[in-house]
Parts: structure tokens; C-alpha cells; sequence
């Protein structure tokens, strides 16, 4: 569980005339049959001149065709491509893409984004994040669907390796979302003698961060995104995910927690809290009244030291760094501090999130180091440093200011604005879990009240549409919450109807439950009688009594 939870965070002329911007040509909206064997695509070529990025062209390598009665394909019948593209420099990085072209085309086109640090290619075959079960595929219903590695190929978990290599980087942090999509149009309009009318964007945690990156690195290429707890700031999320291990590790690992620890502390926060929402349901809705209410002191051992049923002050301290803005002393991509995470607002910590299993780290990691401090380990010595046997506890960030501000314009999508994308009628759909603990939704909600600081309520809430699911971490948890995210967008882009009413459904196993998507800063309330508690129509969306902060 731990290494897939690691992953999930984790004609060529005509092409160069007409490959150029998809949304600027608007064809009549109908289906449109695939006008070429799928197996003459192999050998196609795209020159370098058709993609808008520095790159040495595209090749399409495989092409294979998929009929509909084949068995375990649920996306009809279509045409699978695979391919490279190749590096503007010497760099040994190998860029992987795949475009599946359906028989019948709606005239749309889906890019499906990465996790964690990429590496390995997103095939776009199936459902888009958080789909809803049982729903038809985007392919299946006539979307041209795409993905990449992004832009190399790496290891299980948090692979940091490709981050040595300069064009390799600069495909993760901001170019492969843009090369993928412009040969995708060549090959489409190869395939189809036109280009989409729609094009759009689905991804989560690093696609979340893919998916803002279209919207304001490339506003006019799509039409809309759903950004799924987006890790948009890579560089910043790293250190600040780095800082929990330093809190942890902090005095020879007298502040460390085990797993029986973390859960003494997170049982007590969810007797807390869980009811303060009017239900008793394992979630914990109301995280205003939840932060008012948790003393995290009513756990201390009678003289701090260490026990058993209890927390050290070595432990109190930890767990207050863990809850408390981060900051490395300086701006990183306009952004100064990095938002607190949900330890004692209902954030389990535990399974492939947790604490780890040793009091302190090794160097190289054994695997056996806390999940957020891989990742910052990995990007201090692999991105910042470039010393792979950098000793990652004695980091101090202020001693790389100049090279963190180099990788944060490549890799954090903070300081780009959106207004371009807004004033081309763009939408953004943004959701963020209340209980993530791989990227904390604070961070989401650091990012919308940037946006908020910009364009003012009424602007902003014209293209974007921000909901913060309780009981929902970084793509499991005691919510498993699954939407209609891309019918939703395809209403607001294509007929201005926004985002209302939308209802998430939890897909854990024999859960039989609905709750409403509430835009925040509002949160579920039960409203319903006892025994209703599996609705969504018992309860209400609801302001905080106080912004969560």
C-alpha cells in the first residue's frame, strides 16, 4: 500500500500550419469518425517547429488498435499511440507520451496528469481522478485522452535522480504539460482533419499542479481544469514536508512518534471533534470549531516525560511544529510561509503517511523514514544541492536561496497569475481533502486566497470553484470522495452553467453514503433527522463560524 500510495503521489507540414491553438478554432460540436488505419500512425514524426517548447521533434513509436470487444477494455473502441519526444539537448532524460484516438470523436480532448515525481506513463485509459465509479471513461465517451511520464522515466516512490539532469527538470516543473499537448494536436488533426474545440486538463497532487500549470503557464491551450489537491508548489511543499521530519527528528529523535502514538493523539482529536458537525460519522466537518476545541496538552505525560498512553513535551513540541506555519526565512515563488498541516484536525498520519518506523533517518533513507520527509529528501539532494549524499538533516535552506529560487521558477506554479486564463473564459474546478496528509489543504487554501487577494470574490468566483472535502485525504481516507467533476466542467466552459449542487459520493468499500461538495470556506452540516446520516440531503452547506486558519 505504501509503494502505490508512492506513486499515486505518484502530413507532419500540416501540423506546423494548424498544430498551433485548439481553443482559436471553433468546429461545429459533432462526431467525428477516425479517418485513418490506426496502424498508419506508426513512424508518424512531428517536427520540433509544431511544438512550442524547445524539443528535437516526436515520433510516434507504437499503434495499435483496440476494439471495443476485447476483453477488460472499458473505453470502447480506439486507437492507442505511444511515443517519444525527443530532447533539445544532450540530456539522456526519455520523454514517454500516449494519445488514444477513439473510432468516434466528441470533438474533446482530455490530458490526464502525473503523481508524485512522474516517471512513469500516464496512460489515460480509464477513469480521471476522483471519477465516479461506474461512470463511462472520457474515452469511451469519445475523448481523445493523453498523457506522459512527464518527461522521464524514474523509480518507485520519490525518485529524485531525473532532477541532475537540467531538461529533465525543466519537463517535470512546467514543460511536459505543454510538449504532450501540442503533439497531441498534431496527431489529432492527422487523425481527424481538425483540431478540438474543447481541450481540458485532469489531474491530482502532482497533476493538480500540472493541471494549474496549464491554466496559467499555457491559458491559451485549455479551456478548463480540475485541479485535485494540487501540489503547486513543489519546492515550498518539500521543505515544509522536510520540516516534519527535522520536528520529528529533532534532539536525536526524542520528539519521534510511533504508530500506537500518533494514534493515542489522533483518537483524541476525532472524540473531540467528531460531533461537532451533528454527526458522529468518523469525519470531522466542522475544522473551525474542531481547532477551538482540541487541546493537544491533555495528552502530556504528569511530569513530560515518555509513556505509553500519553505524549512527552519532546512529543508536544514536535506535534506544534507539525501544526504551525513553516517558513524558511525568505520568499520562495512569492510565497513566505508554508501552511500548517491537519494533525489535530483529523489527519490519521498513519498507513502510507505515517511517522515512519525508526527515530532517525539514514543516509542514503532506508525506506524506513516518514513519507514527507522522502520527499523533501529527495529534492534537497537531487534538485537543490545536487549532492546526492548530502546529509539532508543538516540542511540549511537560507545557504541555497539563490539555487531554491532558480527551482521554484521551474517547479512551483505560485507566483503565476491567471488572468489570462479567466479572461479567455478558462474554469477551474480546485478540491482539497481536509484530512491530506501528504499535502496539507492548506496549502489549497493558501493558494485560493492568493487568488482571492487578486481578482476579489466576485471576479474570482467567475472562473473558479474551490471545494474542501472533510474526511477526504490525498486520494483515499475515512471519506473516499468521488464526483462528477468533468461533466461539471464541460457545463460551465460549454453552456456558462457553473458548478451547483454538486454531491460526492464515498467509494470505500460497502459505504453507501453522499455528502454535498461545499464551496469553501463553507462545511457540511448534519441538518437531517438521526439515521440520515448516509445523505447528502441531511445536511447543509455552511459558513464557518471563522475562516479555517
Amino acid at each position: 500500500m505504501r509503494d502505490a500510495f508512492r506513486q499515486l503521489i505518484f502530413g507532419a507540414c500540416a501540423c506546423v500550419i494548424i498544430g498551433a491553438a485548439p481553443v482559436a478554432a471553433r468546429a461545429a460540436a459533432s462526431t467525428t469518425r477516425l479517418r485513418a488505419d490506426c496502424r498508419s500512425f506508426k513512424g508518424f514524426t512531428i517536427p520540433a517547429s509544431a511544438i512550442g517548447l524547445p524539443t528535437g521533434g516526436a515520433t510516434v513509436e507504437t499503434a495499435v488498435t483496440v476494439r471495443a470487444s476485447e476483453p477488460g477494455n472499458v473505453d470502447g473502441a480506439f486507437c492507442k499511440l505511444t511515443g517519444i519526444i525527443a530532447n533539445a539537448t544532450t540530456s539522456k532524460a526519455v520523454f514517454e507520451f500516449e494519445i488514444n484516438l477513439p473510432d468516434a470523436w466528441n470533438g474533446r480532448a482530455l490530458q490526464m496528469g502525473g503523481g508524485g515525481y512522474d516517471g512513469s506513463l500516464v496512460d489515460a485509459l480509464g477513469p480521471y481522478t476522483l471519477q465516479l465509479p461506474g461512470e463511462d471513461t472520457p474515452l469511451k465517451r469519445g475523448y481523445v485522452t493523453l498523457g506522459s511520464n512527464g518527461g522521464h522515466r524514474g523509480g518507485r516512490g520519490f525518485d529524485g535522480t531525473f532532477g541532475l539532469d537540467d531538461e529533465a527538470l525543466l519537463n517535470y516543473g512546467k514543460e511536459s504539460v505543454k510538449k504532450t499537448h501540442d503533439v497531441a494536436i498534431a496527431i489529432i488533426h492527422k487523425a481527424y482533419g481538425r483540431g478540438p474545440r474543447r481541450f481540458y486538463f485532469i489531474g491530482g497532487s502532482q497533476g493538480g499542479h500540472e493541471a494549474l500549470d496549464a491554466a496559467a503557464r499555457y491559458p491559451d491551450d485549455y479551456d478548463g481544469v480540475v485541479a485535485d489537491f494540487p501540489a503547486y508548489d513543489v519546492t515550498m511543499l518539500h521543505l515544509g514536508s522536510w520540516n516534519v521530519g527535522r520536528a520529528l527528528y529533532a534532539d536525536h529523535g526524542a520528539g519521534w512518534m510511533d504508530a500506537a502514538h500518533v494514534r493515542l493523539l489522533t483518537d483524541a482529536v476525532m472524540a473531540t471533534c467528531d460531533g461537532l458537525d451533528g454527526a458522529r460519522d468518523g469525519i470531522i466537518s466542522d475544522v473551525a470549531a474542531c481547532d477551538a476545541a482540541f487541546d493537544v496538552k491533555t495528552l502530556r505525560c504528569p511530569d513530560g516525560g515518555t509513556g505509553t498512553s500519553c505524549l512527552s513535551d519532546a512529543q508536544l513540541k514536535a506535534v506544534e511544529t507539525i501544526s504551525s506555519d513553516y517558513s524558511p526565512g525568505f520568499s520562495i515563488a512569492g510565497m513566505t510561509t508554508f501552511p500548517k498541516w491537519a494533525l489535530l484536525e483529523g489527519s490519521r498520519f498513519a498507513g502510507p503517511s505515517n511517522f515512519g518506523t525508526v527515530s532517525q533517518p539514514s543516509n542514503p533513507l532506508s525506506g524506513k523514514e516518514p513519507l514527507l520527509y522522502s520527499a523533501g529528501d529527495a529534492t534537497i539532494k537531487y534538485i537543490i544541492t545536487r549532492d546526492p549524499q548530502f546529509d539532508t538533516l543538516q540542511f540549511d535552506p537560507k545557504q541555497y536561496q539563490a539555487r531554491i529560487a532558480t527551482v521554484a521558477s521551474i517547479m512551483d506554479v505560485t507566483d503565476q497569475s491567471l488572468e489570462r486564463f479567466r479572461a479567455r473564459g478558462g474554469k477551474i474546478i480546485m478540491t482539497h481533502g481536509t484530512v491530506d496528509e501528504l499535502i496539507t489543504p492548506y496549502n489549497s487554501i493558501a493558494y485560493y486566497d492568493r487568488q482571492l487577494a487578486q481578482f476579489g470574490q466576485k471576479r474570482l468566483h467567475s472562473f473558479l470553484r474551490f471545494y474542501l472535502i472533510p474526511g477526504f485525504s490525498h486520494g483515499f481516507g475515512a471519506f473516499n470522495a468521488k464526483f462528477d467533476a468533468l461533466p461539471a466542467l464541460e457545463r460551465w466552459v460549454e453552456s456558462g452553467r457553473a458548478p451547483a449542487g454538486l454531491i460526492a459520493t464515498d467509494a470505500n468499500p460497502n459505504a453507501h453514503r453522499t455528502r454535498p461538495l461545499c464551496e469553501y470556506p463553507q462545511y457540511p452540516k448534519f441538518t437531517g433527522a438521526p439515521g440520515t446520516e448516509d445523505s447528502a440531503g441531511s445536511f447543509t452547506c455552511t459558513d464557518q463560524k471563522s475562516k479555517i486558519d
